[in-house]
């Protein structure tokens, strides 16, 4: 069975409504719901002991893309997230899951909010198959994330979603 990931929010490809887009709060000029996507995986590879889910674009202007979300640690049973699990405040994140740092600067799920009248930008939701569960805390920055899951994946899949404004 091959590693998969579909959602109920989107599909791969499509462009992401405005619920999952930055809520005004940020400041960047967006006004969307700020709803991180509902995501299912299935098909993990034997040996999984935990999930990763990222959101990052490689299209941000920054020289080294933006991302949205991380989180690690969800536990080798769950397959799913429902949708507003990036929400803190929700109470949906998988019990022993972790989110850390975004390029927000928070532990969070930070919605889409590209430069207006840039091209689209695509939006990757990644999800890694690990082989362990991973030493970090909440502040860790996603760069030291994707340097530990470069290592301790044992597979990934990914969706994308697309937004322009």
């Amino acid at each position: 069975m091959a590693f998969t990931v579909t959602s109920d929010s989107f599909k791969d490809g499509d462009y992401l409504k405005q619920d999952h887009v930055l809520s005004a709060d940020f400041g960047f000029g967006c006004a969307g719901g700020n709803r991180s996507p509902h995501l299912k995986w299935s098909g993990a590879p034997a040996g999984t002991r935990s999930f990763a889910v990222t959101c990052y674009d490689p299209d941000a202007p920054t020289g080294s893309g933006f991302w949205h979300w991380v989180v690690v640690n969800i536990p080798p049973e769950v397959t799913e997230l429902p949708l507003d699990a990036g929400n803190p405040a929700s109470g949906k994140l998988p019990q022993g899951a972790l989110q850390t740092r975004t390029d927000y600067g928070n532990a969070a799920y930070g919605g889409p909010c590209p430069p207006e009248g840039d091209h689209p930008h695509r939006y990757l939701f990644t999800v890694f198959a690990v082989g362990e569960t991973l030493d970090v805390v909440a502040d860790t920055s996603a760069a030291v994330i994707g340097f530990n899951l470069h290592f301790k994946t044992l597979a990934k899949v990914a969706i994308m979603g697309l937004y322009k404004r």
